[in-house]
């Protein structure tokens, strides 16, 4: 009989828990996946409130797993344009400078977790227990025991949280966070513009925050806008009408009028980032390590790079016939991440910083930044190779 009811135990079923049950199950390991909570459904009549942008790393990783296959709607950009309002700057993006046929995919977080689930489903190798959550951890040298909240026990020789910015997991490691509260609230929700999006995506830097407008398969776009707390709800208050009268001027009237406005809702920004990714036998990925801000939509691409370096560690340490639990195994995956999820937190926070100030010299500074770089051709393209993940390592 197995010394452990699984190799693996993921608390958090969301999309990083997920691809990373997905990723171990497939090459041999045995997975534990737990949640606190049910999976949400996937509605093909509508549109989620909440996608991301898949850049291309994400999208091997998917096909690499067989999962973007059942991806039934994804909506491709092959170019991005950004303004500055306040200082008349622009800069423009497209796939073609990198012979490349797009930059990424929208695509709704629902969705994804949806196609997920139905891989992990699949197979015999991942036993789901759903709603269950971890309530005590107690390792020794072989193995850690967990005590679920369904009253159960079982062992495992690693424990990963995956259960978000929250984490329980994390909490019951001790681990802390540096943790900082942007005062702002993103706004999300589908709408349709009078000018089609043309598989652009848009963002404006607006004196309140950053606007994007993310196209989408059926013509319609998603937008994430990002204010004030205070002034996030004021514009959440009104009616569609002034919604959409407000969306179209701080668009400068790209697309044209904005005709509908689907759902709104809105979520708090903030950074966070984890003093350790890893304890005895306790890993930690995603949300549960680092938090930045969504300007960039890197964040989702972020932890799927967690799932693919650390299913990478822990395969190539049970092929040596190593403890995918021990120290050296879980401090390669940390090495290999925390300096890259680091400089990415910077550069976002950099970036906030840079375009929230409304100094004269400042707004001269980034006008000219990015007019600098609209015009440097190898500039752009080291910045969009790093925006698509192209060198970025994905499983083998």
């Amino acid at each position: 009989m197995s010394r452990t009811d699984a190799d693996v135990a993921i608390q958090g079923a969301g999309m990083v828990g997920l691809l990373l049950a997905a990723a171990l199950a497939h090459r041999g390991l045995r997975v534990l996946l737990l949640d606190k909570e049910g999976l949400p459904q996937w509605q093909a009549q509508r549109y989620g409130q909440r996608v991301c942008a898949i850049n291309l790393a994400s999208e091997r990783l998917l096909r690499g797993l067989e999962i973007w296959e059942a991806l039934q709607r994804v909506s491709p950009f092959r170019a991005i344009r950004v303004w500055d309002a306040l200082g008349g700057g622009r800069v423009a993006f497209d796939a073609a400078d990198l012979g490349e046929p797009h930059l990424g995919h929208i695509i709704e977080n629902d969705l994804i977790r949806s196609a997920l689930y139905q891989s992990v489903r699949a197979t015999k190798r991942v036993q789901i227990r759903i709603p269950a959550c971890v309530q005590r951890l107690e390792p020794d040298d072989e193995a850690v025991t967990l005590r679920l909240s369904d009253g159960t026990r079982v062992t495992v020789a690693l424990v990963v949280g995956a259960d978000g910015a929250r984490s329980a997991i994390r909490e019951l490691l001790g681990i802390p966070v540096r943790l900082s509260r942007y005062a702002q609230k993103a706004i999300v929700a589908p709408i349709r513009t009078e000018i089609a999006h043309e598989e652009i995506a848009r963002q404006w830097f607006l004196p309140g925050g950053p606007l994007a407008f993310l196209p989408l398969a059926d013509g319609r776009c998603s937008i994430v806008w990002s204010l004030p707390t205070v002034e996030a709800e004021a514009r959440l208050a009104l009616d569609e009408t002034a919604f959409c009268q407000a969306l179209a001027h701080g668009s400068a009237g790209e697309l044209g009028h904005v005709l509908e406005v689907g759902e709104r809702g809105a979520f708090p920004l903030y950074r966070l980032h984890a003093a350790r990714y890893c304890t005895e036998r306790a890993v930690l990925v995603g949300d549960a390590a680092h938090v930045i801000h969504p300007l960039a939509g890197q964040g989702v691409n972020q932890g799927f790079q967690d799932v693919a370096v650390l299913a990478k560690v822990l395969i190539d340490a049970q092929r040596r016939g190593r403890d995918i639990g021990g120290r050296l195994a879980l401090r390669r995956y940390e090495r290999a991440r925390r300096g890259d999820n680091l400089l990415m937190e910077w550069s976002m926070e950099g970036f906030h910083q840079l375009f929230t100030r409304r100094r004269p010299p400042l707004v001269r500074l980034r006008s000219l930044g990015l007019g600098m770089t609209h015009r440097s051709t190898s500039v752009k393209r080291f910045f969009m190779r790093r925006a698509i993940g192209a060198d970025v390592s994905i499983l083998p």
